[in-house]
């Protein structure tokens, strides 16, 4: 079997080709996609040619890993059949390109278990479970508390908002570009410039910009945690003395797990958490290569869409 899917050939270099997929083992689904993201974390650091030494990492890759789509066959032994819908965070399935992370294709072939079924009436929002997903696990670990101050209203930031004020918070939020201060609710968003406060005692960096530290160990108050959860592709660095003396907390969270996932399905299913109006963007699938462009260098995009299926 076939599938139409686009590779990274290398920085930069997007294209629609035809692959050939893995043959379904017991256990393992044929699934056609619907629709997938574009990611302007990791995605974009492999198209610029900045992601880090990372398993799997190489050229060509059919990149992609927020994609939801209907099984069209169940191999015995599979968690579903067919007809279910299903939310896909990737698949290493193709003949000729590695599936880092796999996701942005016509069709994929993947284990079941790896799979989380939806309720059909997300539509394209569906694919944002990943990333609402990523928002609940940075709050919802081990000794952790709401954020105070979250840095970036970007759509991992407004997640992360709105995960935290479904959980009882009420947080600030700082972004520096006027046009993405909109859309907040039940939170402030407003330019650092204009933030007077010094005791934050919970800040989560959802930029993943360079160079904030300082100036975020200066807003903390005394034993404040600092959680970097975005992705970062340069060393993470700060000065010693003035983390010294707050004794400031750091914190990495690390991407999301089946059981964020389901979690977060389920919030949104019960009506605590929104996915709605955080796609901006949508476009055919064959317009890869132009999509790719919009959502890594337009600042307007905060959510670029992949249709797979002309009635998707």
């Amino acid at each position: 079997m076939n599938t139409d899917a686009i590779t990274m050939q290398g920085p930069g270099a997007i294209a629609l080709q035809t692959l050939g997929l893995h043959s379904p083992k017991d256990g393992d689904v044929i699934v056609a996609m619907d629709h997938s993201a574009i990611s302007t974390g990791t995605e974009k650091l492999l198209w610029t040619g900045q992601m880090p030494p990372f398993p799997g990492m190489g050229y060509p890759l059919v990149p992609g890993y927020e994609a939801v789509g209907e099984v069209i066959e169940a191999r015995p032994g599979a968690a579903f059949r067919a007809g279910d819908r299903v939310f896909v965070p990737g698949a290493d399935c193709y003949e000729g390109a590695r599936g880092l992370f796999g996701a942005a294709a016509s069709h994929v072939v993947s284990a079941s278990e790896r799979l989380v079924k939806i309720d059909a009436g997300h539509g394209a929002n569906g694919a944002l479970l990943a990333l609402a997903a990523t928002a609940r696990h940075a709050i919802a670990g081990v000794h952790t508390e709401l954020p105070e101050l979250i840095v970036g209203h970007g759509t991992f930031g407004r997640l992360l908002a709105r995960v935290t004020v479904a959980a009882g918070g009420s947080p600030t939020v700082w972004d520096t570009d006027p046009a993405r201060r909109d859309g907040a609710v039940g939170y402030d968003v407003i330019d650092p410039a204009d933030d007077q406060r010094r005791d934050y005692a919970t800040i989560y960096d959802a930029s993943g910009a360079e160079g904030l530290l300082d100036q975020l160990i200066g807003r903390l108050a005394k034993g404040g945690e600092i959680v970097l959860a975005g992705f970062y592709a340069q060393p993470v660095q700060f000065a010693y003395p003035p983390a010294f003396m707050r004794e400031a907390r750091f914190r990495i969270s690390a991407e999301w797990n089946r059981a964020d996932l389901v979690a977060t399905r389920d919030l949104v299913e019960a009506g605590i958490l929104s996915l709605d109006d955080l796609i901006t963007h949508k476009m055919n699938a064959r317009q890869a290569d132009t999509a790719y462009r919009i959502a890594f260098e337009d600042s307007a995009c905060l959510k670029m869409i992949l249709n797979w299926r002309a009635d998707a």
